[in-house]
């Protein structure tokens, strides 16, 4: 019998944040005053004029020469011996780390194939198997044609029908009118993460899946489109993992090492339809020819046809089916991480983690080499600014990932190898993924406790666009400001989709994400056109995206700054106020759609209001200690710091969310439809979803109920009480879920 699994679904922290190593270290200290080492007042200015635009460029050029798909030669060979090589040139110590795990290509002999079954068995519209050539740039061996990574393999004939975006309000939609049992769907990409469409399918018992990349989503009517502008061509296709969990599929929690145990892979949890995605000019053949009702104006995409949802095709195709032949095959392979290190000066063992990924599906010269060429040249910059006699106080370490396309596999094997030493040393993980998909804004977003330093560092940095300068707005975070809503600029918490999730999900370490992006608002697309195709080259950057690489340069003095102000101010600058705030709001937005019916079902939210209120009054307390803080006493300087990096491990429960046992942030986790989304109070909101339609709503709420229990920890308040430490989980909703 399966044991049930608890988990904290309301864990609320009071915090002064003094878990462990921070009440032992320091508060008990005497007289430990000792000569603090004096930080360099220039070296802030140093390393941001190092940081040169041109040199980014350079960088971008070389990475961007060939394709570089994860497992194969050009990216863990050629990259990684150019990336350790450039390194090590400024001084920087580096060490590869491989790990052997699952990967995913598709047959170059037999590609994935799209066709109309007529019903003699003849095969017509067939799919193009390749992107058409636009450009000389793009003809180079090692270009794989698209394909969706860990997509089952196989042929299948169905009816086709068409359900939107794949969203699960879209799946719940449609199968009020049709029984989607044993179709093939086709779903336009954009809204969610295409491993969620893929999800959805699946559950609705759907034979196959057909993503295509819709001209609403991914180009403007009465624009030009590649080589033109930079908009995406019909024969553009998004390749792309269609794996949920992260990581090595086949070692979950555990780092894929030589010692490792690997379970046979139809034990993992892969998808088990065939995916496959395609260009527009591909989908609107059998778009068009769809029968069945009218869809709604929100369902309707950019071609000029009538959009319905089938099932099956009409007219004189009406006695015909779809049909998927899919061949993409998993297969081992070795992908390398590439760890760099500037070791601190006075507190080695604290980390401040910078990283990108390497591996591109093809050319990829903004997700992620806009991310690595930024990266390589922060790296040079620190490394000039150490042989002028910059010496940072803590340890820098730089991350070139591998295999992050596939789920986040470098990252997470790391993490997993190392979740001792970086649970207990790590202060942030800062990652810089497509670090330039615009020419807009810089968007920040990640860890509450960093926005502060945030704002800050992006202050002291140019504004990268002219206009913006004539208009009064002379700064980066002026722009930033200006694009957002309200007083200040818009953070947001992260979701998943990039390697942060790993350091924030397994260890609870702060994490920052960044990027400088276009104008979401105004142009209305769901990302940059050419994501993860063949048009995504260095040309296409240099033409429409970043031409004089005046963004990147932007992009990579934020990150800097914020990496200098971590590793080198004597007090970690992370304000737990605003966390305090954040979770405060995002406890009065839960409540605004859930609060009423918990309070219909017997379940008292009244003490959350109180436990967000002690959490803010702690949060003050904590800052005030700080300011009075004497930075010459060593220890008790170490003793804040630490409770400060205690602050996210607090809310990690290492049993996980109920279903979602590789989540264990029971504040902040991926949305369970949307992987790239953020959801605050996963585990509550997990099991509500469409709690009010389900046909055994009366269980669900009896048992939610019975196991919503709202306790003082007393143990932990007692903790936080002694000598004023400030630390507890005020209130913890413990509550067994049932399976949703």
């Amino acid at each position: 019998m399966k044991e049930p699994h608890r988990i904290v679904l309301f864990a609320v922290i009071a915090c002064g944040i003094g878990i462990g190593v921070g009440v032992i270290i320091g508060y008990f200290s005497h007289d430990t005053s000792i000569p603090e080492p004096k930080a360099d007042p220039d070296a802030s200015q140093r390393i941001m004029d190092e940081i040169k635009a041109e040199n980014i460029e350079a960088y971008l050029r070389v990475l961007t020469e060939n394709p570089h798909i994860a497992g194969r030669s050009v990216d863990e060979e050629d990259l990684v011996n150019y990336i350790t090589n450039e390194w090590e040139k400024v001084g920087v110590k580096v060490e590869i780390h491989p790990y052997d795990v699952l990967l995913s290509y598709p047959d170059e002999a037999d590609s994935n194939i799209l066709s109309i079954k007529m019903a003699d068995g003849t095969l017509v519209n067939q799919s193009h198997p390749k992107e058409a050539i636009l450009d000389q740039s793009q003809d180079k061996p090692g270009v794989v044609n698209p394909f969706n990574a860990y997509s089952a393999s196989g042929d299948i004939e169905a009816d086709l029908v068409y359900v939107n975006y794949g969203t699960i309000e879209d799946f719940l939609n449609i199968s009020k009118i049709i029984d989607l049992d044993e179709k093939i769907c086709i779903a336009r990409y954009g809204k969610i993460f295409r491993g969620d469409k893929v999800t959805h399918a699946e559950q609705y018992n759907c034979s196959g899946l057909i993503l295509y990349s819709d001209p609403k989503d991914y180009a403007v009517k009465g624009r030009g489109v590649y080589p033109n502008d930079w908009y995406l061509p019909g024969t553009g296709a998004q390749r792309g993992t269609v794996k949920q969990a992260d990581g090595d599929s086949l070692t979950p929690f555990y780092p894929s090492i030589g010692t490792a145990w690997y379970r046979n892979e139809t034990k993992s949890e892969l998808p088990k339809i065939p995916v496959t995605p395609i260009g527009y000019d591909d989908a609107i053949m059998y778009l068009e020819k769809l029968g069945g009702e009218e869809v709604p104006t929100n369902w309707r995409g950019g071609m000029n046809i009538t959009y319905r949802y089938g099932p099956g095709f009409a007219g004189e195709f009406s006695t015909s089916m779809m049909k998927m032949h899919v061949t993409t095959k998993n297969q081992m392979a070795t992908t390398k991480n590439v760890i760099g290190y500037i070791r601190g000066s006075v507190e080695p063992d604290r980390y401040v983690i910078i990283g990108n990924h390497r591996d591109a599906w093809v050319f990829g010269s903004i997700d992620p080499s806009s991310g690595t060429a930024t990266l390589l040249e922060m790296v040079r910059s620190f490394g000039q600014a150490v042989k002028q006699g910059w010496r940072p106080r803590r340890t820098l370490v730089f991350c070139s990932w591998g295999a992050e396309e596939y789920g986040l596999i470098g990252s997470t094997e790391w993490v997993e190898e190392f979740v001792k030493v970086l649970g207990s040393r790590s202060i942030a993980y800062l990652n810089v993924d497509a670090a330039v998909t615009g020419n807009y804004t810089i968007r920040v977003s990640g860890s509450s406790s960093m926005k502060q330093v945030s704002f800050d560092a992006a202050k002291t940095v140019s504004n990268p666009n002219q206009n913006e300068i004539a208009n009064g707005r002379k700064s980066t975070y002026d722009t930033w400001l200006h694009t957002s809503d309200g007083d200040e600029p818009r953070f947001v918490h992260v979701g998943s989709g990039s390697d942060f999730a790993t350091f924030l999900q397994l260890p609870g370490i702060a994490v920052l994400d960044f990027e400088y992006e276009f104008d979401t608002v105004a142009l209305e697309i769901s990302g940059y056109p050419v994501y993860h195709s063949v048009y995504e080259t260095f040309e296409y950057m240099k033409a429409f995206v970043d031409p004089d690489f005046s963004c990147h340069q932007a992009t990579a003095r934020v990150v800097a700054e914020i990496a200098r102000q971590l590793v080198d101010s004597p007090i970690i600058p992370f304000n737990v106020v605003d966390y305090a705030n954040s979770i405060a709001s995002d406890k009065d937005t839960m409540l605004f759609y859930y609060g009423s019916m918990m309070e219909e079902n017997a379940i008292d939210t009244g003490i959350l209001d109180e436990a967000v209120a002690n959490l803010t009054t702690a949060a003050r307390s904590l800052h005030n200690r700080i300011d009075g803080i004497d930075i010459t006493d060593a220890l008790a300087v170490r003793s804040v710091n630490d409770q400060l990096m205690q602050l996210e491990r607090a809310f990690i429960d290492k049993q996980g969310i109920t279903g979602r046992s590789e989540k264990s942030h029971v504040l902040y986790a991926p949305n369970l439809h949307n992987t790239y989304g953020s959801s605050a109070f996963p585990g509550l909101v997990d099991s509500m979803f469409e709690i009010d339609s389900d046909a055994n709503q009366k269980d669900r709420w009896n048992e939610l109920t019975k196991d919503c229990n709202f306790n003082k920890m007393d143990g932990l308040n007692g903790y936080a009480s002694t000598h004023n430490i400030g630390i507890a989980v005020w209130v913890c909703l413990e509550e067994r879920l049932l399976s949703v």
